[in-house]
């Protein structure tokens, strides 16, 4: 029944795993086709192709969030709230990546999942108690054992990862405490429409959550949203707060009708919407690789910023090499000196004058411009402009 109720919107290519950085450039790459989805009835909004987890979240995951000085903030800010105002025994983080986050607790407070071995290596390292495996219903039944009951679940940008959500709930049901709170944040679709940013779309990405959807998941597990903030992180995400339905002690905010309501306005229920975005990002495509050849042909040097697994998307959708970006820069250890995964342009090592040598920068991690645009004032100062594809591809 699922398949029926799956609309095919939009075409991607043959995209590679995202994630996938290589020490030289293969010609022959695995790829697969990113088709995206629209679910009439669920409306959840999905990629067609699912990737087993093992081959995406290994011991060479090179995502970490440390690395950003905006999500070390938003980490930092988010526990402070905790503390004050669910003040749990026992908080679990499902994908607790590098400890962003669990690091702000004491080490008897909290538990990370992390299935990436290479993190939760350094979790492990930071005495910090982290199961080193996928989320599932097997592992519920083993920390509820162990552990009985969590009054504070918190995931941020790993569920919609996971291709089986119910199993992800029926888990996260099964360790929550009778008023235990569940808080979980992810990119808005509301936002990535909005913005046409289409490289929110890549294998490890299976869904785009809207408010609308996840009111429709929870209904399913007998939870429901009891508030939601609108995030700036990864060019805008939600942050939905979720309790049991049978907790009468939580008052339901205004917060949650408001954004339900915005996102029906805007059409996210509807399939017609989808179909406008698709025609947005064709557009879209062209007009950047106008832009860049144009400053091709005025033998302008352009550099890509951020070498990001949404810059991924952009340079294979977009068919865009090193003849027309020469290379990339990056802070990240794991990716310094690779290649993009399917495309032959190289990364290279941050430095704080690498820009000099370039005219233009494209935006690879536009969701951090206000960092870098801070970050390279002699650059801007110099001349030097940006080129973004959100939410038009532009130069600034």
């Amino acid at each position: 029944t699922i398949q029926l109720m799956n609309k095919f919107f939009l075409n991607l290519g043959k995209q590679p795993l995202a994630n996938n950085y290589q020490k030289k450039f293969l010609k022959k790459q695995v790829k697969y086709n990113l088709k995206l989805y629209f679910n009439s009835k669920t409306k959840l909004v999905s990629i067609s192709k699912r990737i087993p987890s093992e081959k995406m979240f290994n011991n060479k995951y090179p995502y970490k969030s440390s690395m950003s000085v905006t999500m070390k903030n938003s980490f930092k800010i988010l526990s402070k709230e905790i503390k004050n105002k669910f003040n749990p025994n026992l908080l679990l983080e499902i994908g607790s990546n590098d400890g962003t986050l669990i690091s702000n607790f004491k080490r008897n407070q909290v538990i990370g999942i992390e299935p990436c071995k290479n993190l939760a290596q350094i979790t492990k390292k930071m005495k910090y108690q982290t199961y080193a495996s996928y989320w599932n219903f097997n592992l519920a039944k083993k920390i509820k054992k162990k552990h009985k009951q969590l009054d504070l679940l918190y995931s941020a940008n790993t569920l919609t990862h996971i291709s089986d959500l119910s199993d992800v709930f029926k888990s996260i049901n099964h360790v929550l405490s009778k008023n235990g709170v569940l808080i979980i944040e992810d990119p808005s679709l509301l936002e990535c429409i909005k913005k046409n940013s289409y490289d929110q779309f890549y294998n490890e990405h299976i869904y785009l959550f809207s408010a609308i959807s996840v009111e429709i998941l929870l209904k399913k597990f007998d939870l429901q949203i009891f508030d939601i903030k609108n995030l700036k992180t990864h060019g805008g995400s939600l942050r939905y707060y979720i309790k049991r339905i049978s907790n009468e002690n939580i008052k339901i905010s205004k917060s949650v009708k408001k954004q339900i309501h915005k996102e029906k306005k805007f059409g996210l229920d509807k399939f017609s919407i989808y179909k406008k975005f698709t025609i947005n990002i064709k557009k879209s495509k062209s007009k950047l690789i106008k832009i860049l050849k144009r400053l091709i042909k005025q033998k302008k040097r352009i550099i890509g910023y951020g070498a990001t697994a949404k810059a991924v998307t952009i340079m294979n959708y977009c068919n865009i090499d090193s003849n027309i970006i020469r290379n990339f820069t990056d802070t990240t250890p794991d990716k310094i000196n690779n290649y993009m995964p399917g495309r032959n342009i190289k990364i290279l090592k941050y430095k704080k004058d690498i820009l000099k040598k370039y005219d233009y920068v494209f935006l690879g991690a536009w969701n951090f411009k206000d960092e870098i645009f801070k970050k390279e004032r002699e650059f801007i100062k110099n001349g030097g402009k940006f080129i973004t594809h959100v939410p038009k591809p532009k130069i600034i």
